[in-house]
């Protein structure tokens, strides 16, 4: 028994020690978690709760954006509210209003309560998003313009080619045909 004993010791050290390794190693890397998360209260005004927020549109129905929107409407306009409010009208599954977004953004930037202080650089952060994705529409749109009128002005020449070899076919039916040469046999070509 005593050597099983000796047994189980060493696997334990062995156990204990990979798990020190582990950890170690854990701390020196920065990608891994932190083995204590920050518990967040869900009453908090930070920006780090409004990235949670955004995150959480994620996960919500277009039922539960519409609804969300109606509160967000009817509480006080505080810099926390206007700022998920802005985010609420930039999501990709609701009806978009990146301009009326951009403006609540702007009101935020341009405030220096200090409650909307530490929201700015969220808020820069979010309307460089919402400007380079207006920029991005707009340049799309002008490309699908372009494609358009290219299209048309292929689809007009296609009718026009279209039309002359109709013109050619109906000269072509009105010739006389003329008789086929015979050639004399024992030629060869």
């Amino acid at each position: 028994m005593h050597s099983n004993d000796h047994c189980s010791i060493c696997i334990l050290k062995s156990l204990v020690a990979g798990l020190l390794f582990a950890l170690i190693l854990s701390g020196c890397t920065g990608g891994m978690a932190p083995l204590v998360k920050k518990v967040s209260n869900a009453d908090e005004i930070t920006p780090e709760a409004a990235l949670v927020y955004y995150q959480g549109l994620a996960k919500m129905t277009p039922a539960e954006l519409g609804r969300e929107r109606m509160i967000l409407v009817a509480v006080q306009q505080i810099p926390y509210t206007q700022i998920r409010m802005a985010m609420l009208l930039g999501h990709p599954r609701v009806q978009q209003d990146l301009g009326k977004g951009l403006s609540l953004l702007d009101s935020i930037l341009k405030s220096n309560d200090p409650a909307a202080v530490p929201f700015h650089p969220l808020a820069r952060q979010v309307a460089d998003n919402y400007l380079e994705r207006i920029k991005l529409e707009y340049q799309l749109e002008k490309q699908v313009q372009q494609l358009n009128s290219q299209l048309k002005e292929s689809q007009r020449k296609a009718a026009e080619l279209q039309d002359k070899l109709d013109s050619l076919a109906n000269i072509e039916r009105t010739l006389i045909p003329r008789p086929r040469a015979v050639r004399p046999e024992g030629v060869k070509r």
